[in-house]
């Protein structure tokens, strides 16, 4: 999703300056307490595709470990970020089962710690790297472009989901 526009959500990673990286957080976490305060947050649109309450988990999550990654990149030199297994994490911390509203405090909470992280990226700073266990290189400016993107499409994903349920 580096490279072009997501062919789904239409989002693109290329559109703004890094600086409104911390902003565009913000911005996403604000869509969340409205999805999640639906009274369809914990039903799934079809046993294959994930409730927005399970969405939410795993966006919250998702921030939270951007965030320890992140700084692993500003503070180590080329860290190497330890694998993580997202179904695994849903089926352990039984996304389905959390109570909405507190998902949604979390994962604002967890996106304004991310958002003033990035805020405190100097120039030279968005040039550090890291290696996820894939292989996969990022500096942090490819990093915070590629993390942003996840959100983002979580959301088309959950709007979608309750278009496909209709209204509630």
């Amino acid at each position: 999703m580096l490279e072009r526009t997501c062919p789904e959500c239409g989002f693109d990673v290329r559109s703004f300056p890094r600086g409104e990286i911390g902003a565009r957080l913000r911005a996403n976490a604000a869509d969340w307490p409205r999805l999640l305060s639906d009274p369809r947050a914990g039903i799934r649109p079809s046993d294959d595709v994930w409730s927005a309450l399970e969405y939410g988990c795993h966006v919250r999550d998702v921030l939270r470990l951007y965030d320890e990654r992140l700084l692993m990149m500003l503070e180590d030199d080329d860290p190497a970020y330890p694998n993580w297994d997202q179904d695994e994490t849903a089926v352990r911390e039984r996304y389905s089962e959390q109570a909405p509203g507190q998902v949604a405090r979390d994962l604002v909470a967890a996106a304004e710690g991310l958002a003033v992280r990035f805020d405190s990226v100097t120039d030279a700073g968005w040039d550090r790297t890291g290696t996820r266990s894939d292989g996969a290189r990022f500096t942090v400016e490819t990093f915070a472009r590629y993390l942003l993107h996840d959100p983002v499409h979580h959301v088309h994903d959950v709007e979608r989901g309750y278009d496909r349920m209709g209204k509630g």
